[in-house]
């Protein structure tokens, strides 16, 4: 009977075992830790531009516009006044001589018309005096003269009340004034220009601009989409000196040119495109500007080698384009430059 329970003890024992190591099996196997993924570096594109042997310039372009060489500046230089009116407007064509602006007068035409009717009655009384004796001639000779001085006199300040046009033109500026507005002597009011002479006008921002600009340098010009040849005619080395600070502050900078063969239709104010070639080199190694890089006054290009390999090389710069830029050391043509 003992050995009996020992072995329903050691059977239990058994069946225990046999579970525990029956229920290891169905647990979910471990498994492997992952590898990390394989990144390749990110390839950088850069923008590039074969250096290359050609023609570059330095040229100066612009908008110019049409003005006349021959301007009448209608001012009154004797003395101010009042206005009465300015009878012309901008656009008007005038002849020599015409009235463009007129003063009050102030009852001077009445003054004049009586200092006429005494040198008219000086002159009777001379005439009549011719047969007497010497001393009624001569008394009557010199209230001839002086009612003459009186007349010329006043004639001459009546006239300066009235400003006329010393050229046949087109007026091109008007001062905008009213009835009784007081002018000061030497004020501008009216402008005139021939529009038979004619020459371009280019102004420019910068004195930087005009260098190795001559008077006769070659120039080609674009009007209503024809392009004609020109010649620089004035710069503003070449001006002549003038007390007027607005025409020396004008002519400081701009340039004026002559068109050779203008197109039928030219006139003031008629816009055109100018270019002027100031230098000009061939056969030269040259590059787009933002192929050159400058830090601390170091002029300097990136190229690149064997498709990755970045080196920078000292450059030595010549004529600055508007586009491109020349190098006229340090660079080979073919070499592959990195652009900024």
């Amino acid at each position: 009977m003992l050995l009996h329970a020992k072995s329903i003890a050691v059977l239990a024992a058994a069946l225990v075992l046999g579970s525990a190591l029956s229920g290891c099996s169905l647990l979910p196997k471990e498994e492997a830790a992952l590898k990390p993924p394989l990144i390749k570096p990110a390839q950088e594109n850069y923008r590039t531009v074969i250096a290359e042997k050609g023609t570059i310039t330095k040229e100066i372009k612009g908008n110019g516009n049409f003005v006349s060489l021959s301007t009448d500046v209608a001012q009154f230089t004797g003395q101010g006044g009042r206005i009465d009116k300015i009878t012309v407007s901008s656009g008007d064509k005038v002849k020599k001589g015409d009235v463009l602006v007129q003063l009050i007068l102030d009852g001077m035409d009445i003054q004049l018309k009586e200092q006429e009717l005494a040198l008219q009655r000086a002159k009777y009384a001379y005439k009549l005096t011719s047969t007497a004796d010497k001393d009624a001639v001569k008394i009557a000779s010199l209230q001839l003269d002086i009612e003459q001085i009186k007349y010329d006199r006043l004639k001459g300040q009546f006239e300066s009340k009235s400003l006329k046009s010393n050229i046949d033109g087109e007026v091109i500026f008007t001062e905008t004034l009213q009835e009784g507005d007081y002018i000061e002597p030497y004020q501008t009011l009216v402008v005139v220009a021939d529009p038979t002479k004619l020459q371009l006008s280019l102004s420019i921002d910068t004195s930087n601009d005009f260098t190795n600009v001559d008077v006769g340098s070659p120039a080609e010009v674009k009007i209503k989409d024809v392009t004609v040849e020109a010649k620089v005619v004035q710069t503003p080395n070449s001006a002549p000196s003038t007390l007027n600070k607005e025409l020396a502050e004008r002519n400081s900078k701009t340039l004026y040119l002559k068109v050779l063969n203008p197109p039928a239709g030219v006139e003031i104010g008629t816009i055109a495109d100018v270019r002027i070639i100031t230098q000009k080199r061939d056969n030269v190694i040259k590059i787009p500007r933002n192929g050159l890089r400058n830090y601390l006054g170091r002029n300097f290009v990136r190229v690149l080698e064997e498709g990755t390999r970045l080196r920078e090389l000292d450059v030595e710069v010549g004529i600055n384009g508007s586009t491109e830029v020349e190098i006229s050391k340090g660079l080979e043509e073919g070499q592959v430059i990195v652009l900024q």
